[in-house]
């Protein structure tokens, strides 16, 4: 994380402690006199104050000291003074002051001193950005990897934790990639720094430029103080940009930038400041289709493609998943408050057998309704929802289906029973692919395949695809 730290002091000592300094993670802001450095705290965000005698804290400094206390990121405050002493420090400090340093020693000393006083402020900025982006970090051997789509992807994923380039991570809904992401990241050399997550979806165009970049006081409407944006948290760890091509096409411009030059530039500001940080970013869409469709950048792509990692979808893996349902027990029954310890072969089956839309996301959602709904220790068929345990439903998928699976099956049936079973088994299909692709909006769903939404709404109920689960 990039440190902003301003300096009111004199110009003798501003020096020496500028010399002393020469990190490229601390940004340095000079101030002339006391009024500036009260009315630069007050109305823009920074980590750190750093002041000589000169910036005495007596009254009324005394009294905008306090003041300044209250704000919800008030800077650390330290006061360098010629000669230290015992009354002083105490006095400064029970103005406010957080710390004070005697000027009156060697170099290395007082270097030692920034430094020790840096990490703690880095400590403070990063804890309060995780306080509001709270996550466990998972590692990579949380993934249940029996089967062999699965080991071969955690194999690679082994490989490139360690590097430093750009991960495009590719999957469908609700296969994790979220969650791999943080793996990896636990896993590679930054780990002891931030990892910052952004939904690129989730925010109006204005709203994400401001999130990823930050910006100025007043540089737009309601921007009354200076924000950090999330390359700066991240700087020396890891950003984590999910629904990459959600991004408007000019912002995907400035990311560009931000990647090839290694700068940012808040919003209403025309000075760059270097990060330092990894660039991740995922998508459930198919990138080279986005960029025929003109909503991804092909040479954005190419600079984030570094290395893709496409996650199998669960309906791939059938085999994790009694393993998958083993974790999700022991790691739900906490949450549930019920002490459910098992799941019957019969359920386990059904399980395997469904198709699974909504990937690992939805796995969790059924266990953990069948702990809330069952009776005593074990899960058992009855407790699950009616499109699993359905022989007739419970193979079929959301956009690229196998229904190999089923093709036997299908043809030793009577052919009325089989030809009305292939029917509804490609409504379903063709239903949930082109849902997927509208992420759920049933009216734009409805006017895509040229029916009526009252119809489609229908055939969602008969088939039990809920819109829900085909929104990120």
């Amino acid at each position: 994380m990039l440190l902003r730290v301003i300096l009111a002091m004199e110009k003798p000592v501003e020096q020496r402690v500028r010399a002393l300094i020469g990190r490229r993670d601390v940004l340095l802001e000079t101030v002339d006199t006391p009024e500036h450095l009260w009315e630069r705290v007050a109305r823009k965000s920074c980590d750190l104050v750093l002041g000589s005698r000169g910036f005495r804290p007596e009254e009324p400094d005394a009294n905008m000291i306090r003041a300044l206390r209250s704000l919800p990121d008030f800077p650390y405050s330290v006061l360098l003074l010629k000669q230290e002493s015992v009354s002083d420090r105490t006095r400064y400090m029970a103005m406010g002051i957080d710390t004070t340093l005697g000027l009156n020693v060697s170099d290395r000393q007082l270097k030692l001193a920034l430094d020790a006083i840096f990490k703690t402020c880095r400590q403070r900025a990063e804890r309060a950005f995780e306080s509001r982006h709270r996550s466990a970090d998972p590692s990579l051997s949380d993934f249940v990897s029996q089967s062999a789509p699965m080991r071969k992807f955690i194999s690679m994923a082994t490989k490139v934790a360690s590097g430093d380039s750009s991960l495009l991570v590719l999957g469908e809904t609700g296969v994790g990639k979220e969650r791999l992401a943080r793996a990896i990241h636990a896993e590679s050399r930054r780990s002891k720094g931030p990892f910052v997550a952004v939904n690129c979806g989730a925010f109006s165009e204005a709203l994400l430029a401001s999130e990823l970049f930050g910006h100025e006081e007043g540089a737009f409407t309601g921007a009354v103080r200076a924000h950090r944006g999330c390359f700066e948290v991240a700087h020396g760890g890891v950003i984590f940009l999910d629904e990459i091509g959600e991004m408007p096409m000019h912002l995907q411009v400035k990311l560009l930038r931000v990647l090839q030059e290694r700068e940012v530039t808040r919003v209403g500001s025309e000075q760059p400041f270097r990060v330092d940080v990894r660039v991740m970013a995922a998508t459930n869409r198919d990138p080279l289709a986005e960029i025929e469709a003109k909503r991804l950048r092909e040479d954005l792509y190419y600079r984030l493609n570094v290395v893709t990692l496409t996650i199998p979808p669960l309906r791939e893996r059938s085999q994790d998943i009694p393993d998958l349902v083993a974790s999700y027990l022991t790691w739900l029954r906490p949450r549930v408050g019920r002490s459910v310890k098992r799941i019957s072969p019969e359920a386990i089956a059904a399980l395997m057998q469904y198709a699974w839309p909504g990937n690992v996301r939805e796995l969790i959602n059924v266990i953990e309704r069948a702990m809330l709904l069952c009776d005593g220790e074990e899960i058992h068929l009855s407790d699950l929802p009616d499109i699993i345990r359905s022989p007739q439903t419970n193979r079929t998928a959301p956009a690229e289906a196998h229904t190999n699976a089923e093709e036997p099956r299908l043809l030793e049936q009577p052919y009325a029973s089989a030809r009305e079973a292939a029917i509804e088994r490609f409504e379903r299909l063709y239903l949930a692919h082109h849902l997927m692709h509208c992420r759920g909006r049933v009216g734009d769903t409805a006017k895509r395949i040229g029916i009526e939404s009252r119809t489609l709404f229908n055939k969602m109920k008969q088939y039990g695809l809920r819109k829900e689960d085909f929104r990120e």
